[in-house]
């Protein structure tokens, strides 16, 4: 049982201002496995302040410097590769396989910002000026938990690289996680007050975060009920906000698709992640006429899809971060059959044979229409819904008739038909016939998924601001 009763400011481990203790969850077991003391206002304002105080000469910094500073902290947090890995498995549940490539993927965010920054123009001609891209400032930056060290790597790598220094909420959900990235980066040997992290509840210390006045940036990664939140909440102070939210993705699989390959791709996009991804391909939409027959393939896949035991390597679902997560997901399960939806996969309650942890069936509807609850509103977790259309126009509307537009997918044997599609639909990024990754690409949402990108060169410029110089020599 793990006590971790520090956080982060100016250089040092020291003890929270606030005094509530929360407890922390393995979820395969429900059993509490620590508790974190949790920081508050008061803390975020000591944060703050040191980040402002080691803003005018970071912030000067020579590129060279950041670039060699990002790589340092790239060589920590992978040194501590296999302590995140357990912990990852551990307090939040993730598949092994998984859990591994979340592991790696912390310190590559830091690897990939080095890459991005060593090649970026910080000033630019534009006509007789010179135009200076300059640091905002002080940058909150705040994380959920479904991919805790991945997101305060990512984001602060950003802020870093463009000259911000920063202060950092993670999720209190995910203290471990938040302990060992912590000592990873302290390792790394950064000017103190450049970063820090508090760790508290999101209404307490987010809230503050993002009311602070000496805060000139927010990015903030979650739901979109809270972005709207902070987004209100910034307005006062007209900070800058990056806001990536929820999504509801769109699996385009057009009639000219091979099945066997389209399938296993779209359990793959659906259930990423345990289902707890905001990129998730939980609309899937196929042609009418080949419904049945897509629904036969995808209901033999899903037998050998499990969901339990993170550490056993079959498992490809693990369970969810939390009893409050599990209900949510019970919740829409069975909205799903009251409003006349046909399941043809999973149902309520865990999966047969576990009798402990917040397990789900990774359920599959079908006869969903586009109107229904669960083809409308985030579920996040392993729930699926199968929506058939009369033809590739009626494919594209019903994909683009959402409030989100985070990412999507598109099968075809036809690479340049899919990409046609693809181009037709309202989202941040669109996948076709892959689930690849690519960090430099930007990455965000269009509608209510978000405002702003993260990634590659439009990440690195979230965090800047143009400034132009006329009658300079």
């Amino acid at each position: 049982m793990q006590t971790i009763d520090q956080i982060y400011i100016n250089g040092e481990f020291v003890t929270p201002h606030g005094d509530e203790y929360f407890d922390l969850f393995n979820p395969s077991t429900e059993k509490v496995i620590g508790r974190v003391r949790l920081a508050d206002a008061r803390d975020v304002d000591d944060a703050v302040a040191a980040a402002k105080r080691a803003f005018p000469a970071f912030s000067r910094t020579d590129k060279r410097e950041r670039v060699e500073m990002l790589r340092r902290m790239h060589a920590a947090v992978a040194a501590k590769e296999s302590e995140l890995f357990e912990a990852i498995v551990e307090e939040y549940g993730a598949p092994v396989s998984r859990g591994r490539w979340m592991a790696q993927h912390a310190s590559s965010t830091l690897l990939e910002a080095a890459k991005i920054l060593e090649d970026y123009a910080f000033s630019r001609r534009a006509g007789t000026a010179d135009v200076v891209m300059q640091p905002l400032g002080v940058a909150g930056l705040i994380t959920p938990w479904n991919s805790d060290a991945g997101f305060i790597c990512g984001k602060l790598a950003a802020a870093l690289a463009a000259g911000c220094t920063a202060v950092i909420k993670p999720s209190e959900m995910s203290a471990i996680q938040t302990r060992i990235v912590t000592e990873a980066l302290h390792e790394a040997g950064l000017p103190p007050g450049v970063f820090n992290i508090v760790t508290g509840r999101g209404e307490i210390v987010g809230a503050r975060i993002s009311s602070h006045p000496d805060v000139a940036k927010l990015s903030f990664t979650g739901s979109t009920a809270v972005g709207k939140t902070i987004l209100r909440t910034a307005a006062e102070t007209l900070k800058r906000v990056t806001l990536e939210l929820g999504g509801k993705s769109p699996m385009i699989v057009l009639d000219d698709a091979n099945f066997d390959e389209a399938v296993p791709l779209a359990l793959q996009a659906g259930f990423m992640n345990s289902g707890q991804a905001c990129i998730a391909g939980t609309r899937i939409l196929v042609p009418q006429a080949r419904l049945r027959e897509f629904e036969e393939k995808i209901v033999a896949a899903l037998a050998h899809v499990q969901s339990g035991d993170p550490r056993d390597p079959r498992t490809s679902i693990g369970p969810m971060v939390s009893q409050k997560q599990w209900d949510r997901v019970q919740r829409y399960i069975r909205i799903g059959i009251d409003e006349g939806a046909r399941l043809i996969a999973g149902g309520e309650g865990r999966p047969h044979g576990v009798d402990a942890g917040w397990f789900v069936r990774p359920s599959v509807f079908s006869d969903v229409t586009n109107d229904m609850t669960i083809a409308r509103e985030e579920i996040f977790g392993p729930v699926l819904s199968i929506i058939g259309y009369r033809d590739t126009e009626d494919a594209i509307a019903i994909a683009n008739d959402t409030p989100y537009g985070l990412q999507a997918y598109v099968c075809s044997s036809d690479a340049a038909r899919a990409s046609a599609v693809a181009a037709r639909i309202e989202a941040g990024r669109v996948l076709v016939n892959t689930l690849a990754h690519e960090p430099a690409a930007p990455f965000g949402g269009f509608k209510q998924s978000g405002i702003g990108r993260e990634y590659g060169t439009f990440g690195l410029e979230a965090f800047l601001e143009p400034k132009a110089l006329l009658g300079a020599v």
